[in-house]
This record gives structure tokens, sequence and C-alpha cells, in this order.
């Protein structure tokens, strides 16, 4: 996977060295992740992206949020949780709707419920990063964690944690 993201970046194995990049490092350091890991994390990002996307617009707060998430529910360094942060807004971008429900499935198939449950909250915490969360939004934060199979009780717990920030009610 990182190394199809490595061509989609146009940087290859087999290119001439030429001069150590920043951009360069970032993409070594994630494809040294466990390959697992590095899927993981990149679902979870795109599933993120998702939500951030629900309305239309992904604002600077949206994607500040879903980086500090990333860094912090996946251990990266910031700098790495950005150019994770990126490539799922731009996977986004290439493959759309279409990618939607396959990446969704992967992710509930790989974690365990309390991974599961940490990426609920996290959809919440970005579609409600500019203090509201939208009717668009919230649909979508409901698509993924009917997916994602949440049960109903801790669907409402976390819901609760961001009703002033919710549709009607805030």
């Amino acid at each position: 996977m990182l190394k199809s993201i490595q061509g989609w970046l146009g940087i290859s194995e087999s290119a001439p060295a030429v001069e150590q990049s920043p951009l360069r490092d970032l993409v070594n350091a994630l494809d040294r992740l466990e390959p697992s890991r590095a899927q993981f994390l990149a679902r979870f990002a795109y599933l993120l992206g998702r939500v951030a996307r629900a309305d239309e617009h992904v604002s600077d707060e949206e994607t500040k949020t879903m980086e500090r998430l990333l860094a912090g529910h996946g251990g990266l360094p910031a700098e790495q949780a950005m150019l994770v942060v990126s490539i799922a807004k731009s996977t986004h971008a290439m493959f759309g709707v279409s990618a939607d429900f396959a990446i969704t499935q992967e992710f509930t198939d790989a974690a365990s419920y309390e991974e599961r449950l940490a990426l609920a909250r996290c959809l919440f915490a970005v579609a409600a990063s500019d203090a509201r969360i939208s009717t668009a939004e919230e649909a979508e934060v409901h698509r993924i964690t009917n997916q994602l199979r949440i049960e109903r009780p801790d669907l409402t717990a976390i819901r609760l944690q961001y009703r002033r920030a919710l549709p009607g009610i805030g």
C-alpha cells in the first residue's frame, strides 16, 4: 500500500537518488511501519476524512483536528500525521464514494470494538471541530458508526458529549 502511495507521489525506488527531501523522509518513515499498522492508520484517516468532507468542504479546523487525532491515536509524529491526513484527503478525491463502504468494512473487520469506539469518538470530534455539526456530517457519522457496528448505548453516550454542537440543539 505504501509503495503505491510512493508511486502516486512520484517517488519510486528505482528513481535515481537526488537530494533527500523532508517529504521523502516522511514517506520512508511511513514505509517502515508494520503493514497492518500502516493500513489501520490509513483507514482511520480516511474515515475521519469522510466526516470532514460530508458538507463538501474540509476546513482548516477539521484538517488540524484529524492530524491531532491521528497523531494521538496512531502514535505518529505530527509531520507523519499531516502526511497521512493529506494522502487520505487526496485518496477520496481519486476514488470517491466507491471506496467508502469497502474501507469502512475493512476497518471494522480488522479493529477491536474498543478501536472502533475510539474511531467513533474521533468522528464526532472532527465533525464538531468548528463548534457546529452539520446535518450532513451527523448523517455521515451515523452511516459510518452503523457500519462499524457501534452499539446504540455507546453511540448515544458519545452523541451526548457533543449535544451542543448537534444540528437543531445548539
